[in-house]
């Protein structure tokens, strides 16, 4: 297998790589495997059309193009290479499902289909109750003459469909295209349906898995099909990756990291930054139709090419920025709640760092030729770290610690679906016993047994709010929501409380807090008031507790037996 090919039929008109195989024939293609093509008549692993749009509409001098276009096969390369977008098949049967309204509707569809093509069944949608499953596997239910009844089909064909019916895969609404192209996607999906693994996730940081209550299920609400379902009984997440549309919302929302893109994970995001030091950045989704875009891309302007567009968060923005030194430029024509929220927070911060925006968006042609004449390098912003065992917040703080330096930049704050906050406690009623951070998952809350220290760093916590439901004593802990503090503390291990340790009464040993044991005493010494014994084991430890009282049982019945006597 050959990794690069490049064809045009007009050719190119400066050298590139000897790496890059070039040819203007593609019969010379053929029976050839490659990797990475610049367009979807060559058969390839991923096909890279930024190539052909950067060499159409860059004015980088000639130097630099013969450079950048091998950059950018590389970084198609390394975008393929680790990616974990497993591809899986699904078997569909002929079994197909027509929804209509009216006989005009039903009309067009027959018209339109030969006999053999489906195992055709039709209902009027008023007779719908539920519908569940996915393409290949479908369960309509309906209710005929007061009976249920469940149909089991492999795709649906559904007029003017409901919200119920889009959110399982597998269903197509003509009025949304053409019948023409509906029938050809059915029989296509017949042949050979394929689909991909969109989402990883890790259930050890998320913030709802397993918790009491639940405090955080953003990506169910923000997912627009039934690809991510919850059980507020269990506590669990589903994911069924064949009803994923692959847009990322889900990603951008999740505050600890649990969720990463496959198709361009954080760690691919990573090395691919790597090759856009020194030039200005120009974030394109797939969804964005660039190949008949004409425009000047001035010098040094590098497009970023990624799949879905709703993935992006706070980390992946500043990573970027920092990688390349400069603004980023995000041509999207629509902008989910979490990418949204990311972009917001870290113009915010470069705004009150540098006074100027970090990321330009452009809905538009007219705004993309906008941002490309304002976007620039700012000083002194290029940062790169080892940042590959990290975690989502950990390397967040970890960048925001380098523009915030030594310096108080005030605060920003953040937003509906993007959170982060700082614990507060209220010393005189902790009592160290930790429930809060057994509660943090993220590593935000710690116990220092150095010198008996509950501890926070802030900029990695994730203002769940498990901790404050978990904490058991009242006026205790509290969280300041969705503030991040842009000064030096920000990114240190803040003390919360301390306390020194209690020694057992009996034998010596350490064994709680100060507090804690004058917390219990205050409740149960009044109880235990009239036996000595009781009360002094208040101040034992586990080992001597029932000792001491074994002893007292046993001095007790010895003195019955005496006076027996």
């Amino acid at each position: 297998m050959q990794e690069f090919i490049y064809y045009n039929p007009k050719g190119l008109d400066f050298p590139v790589s000897d790496e890059i195989f070039v040819t203007t024939n593609i019969e010379d293609a053929k029976d050839k495997n490659f990797i990475i093509s610049n367009t979807d008549e060559i058969s390839s692993e991923l096909t890279a059309k930024e190539i052909d749009f950067y060499i159409k509409n860059s004015q980088d001098n000639l130097s630099n193009k013969i450079k950048n276009v091998s950059k950018l096969y590389e970084i198609a390369v390394t975008k393929y290479d680790l990616a974990k977008d497993i591809s899986y098949s699904q078997e569909i049967s002929k079994e197909l499902l027509l929804i209509t309204n009216t006989q005009e509707e039903y009309d067009s569809f027959i018209s339109k289909v030969k006999a053999d093509d489906f195992e055709l069944f039709s209902i009027n949608e008023n007779i719908i109750k539920n519908i569940s499953g996915h393409i290949g596997n479908l369960q309509v239910t309906v209710n005929d003459e007061d009976e249920d009844i469940v149909l089991n089909v492999s795709q649906i064909v559904w007029f003017n469909a409901k919200e119920e019916g889009l959110k399982q895969s597998g269903t197509f609404d003509p009025n949304k295209s053409s019948i023409d192209e509906i029938i050809e996607t059915l029989k296509a999906n017949i042949n050979s349906y394929s689909y991909k693994k969109f989402t990883t996730y890790d259930k050890t940081i998320c913030q709802y898995d397993g918790r009491r209550e639940v405090i955080c299920s953003k990506c169910e609400e923000v997912c627009p099909t039934v690809a991510i379902t919850k059980d507020d009984k269990t506590k669990t997440l589903t994911f069924s990756q064949i009803d994923c549309h692959g847009c990322g919302g889900c990603i951008s929302v999740c505050p600890s990291g649990a969720l990463d893109y496959a198709p361009s994970n954080k760690e691919a995001l990573f090395e691919m930054s790597k090759f856009y030091k020194d030039t200005h950045p120009l974030i394109i989704p797939s969804k964005m139709n660039i190949q008949d875009l004409e425009l000047s891309l001035k010098e040094n302007i590098l497009p970023f090419a990624i799949e879905g567009e709703k993935f992006l968060d706070e980390t992946t923005f500043l990573t970027l920025l920092q990688m390349s030194g400069s603004q980023v430029i995000f041509y999207s024509d629509f902008l989910s709640k979490g990418t949204n929220d990311a972009i917001r927070i870290v113009n915010d911060i470069y705004q009150k760092r540098y006074e100027k925006k970090a990321i330009l968006v452009a809905m538009n042609k007219e705004e993309l030729e906008n941002a490309i004449k304002e976007v620039s390098f700012v000083e002194n912003t290029y940062f790169n770290f080892n940042q590959e065992t990290l975690k989502k917040r950990e390397i967040f703080s970890h960048r925001l610690q380098k523009i915030v330096g030594n310096d108080n930049l005030g605060e920003v704050i953040t937003g509906e679906h993007i959170h982060y906050g700082k614990v507060q406690v209220n010393q005189d009623t902790c009592t160290l016993c930790l429930v809060c951070v057994g509660a943090c998952n993220v590593g935000a809350l710690i116990a220092d047994a150095k010198d008996n220290t509950l501890r926070l760093n802030p900029s990695i916590c994730t203002s769940c709010g498990y901790c404050e439901i978990s904490c058991p004593e009242k006026d205790c802990l509290t969280i300041k929501r969705d503030v991040i503090e842009l000064e030096p503390n920000w990114f240190k291990e803040n003390i919360l409380a301390q306390d020194k340790l209690f020694a057992c009464v009996e034998c010596g040993k350490e064994f709680a807090t100060v507090k804690s044991i004058e917390k219990i005493a205050s409740i149960m010494a009044p109880i235990f008031s009239s036996d000595p014994v009781k009360e002094r084991s208040l101040y034992c430890c586990a080992d001597c507790k029932p000792k001491i009282m074994m002893q007292s049982y046993f001095d007790q019945k010895t003195q019955g037996l005496n006076n027996a006597r």
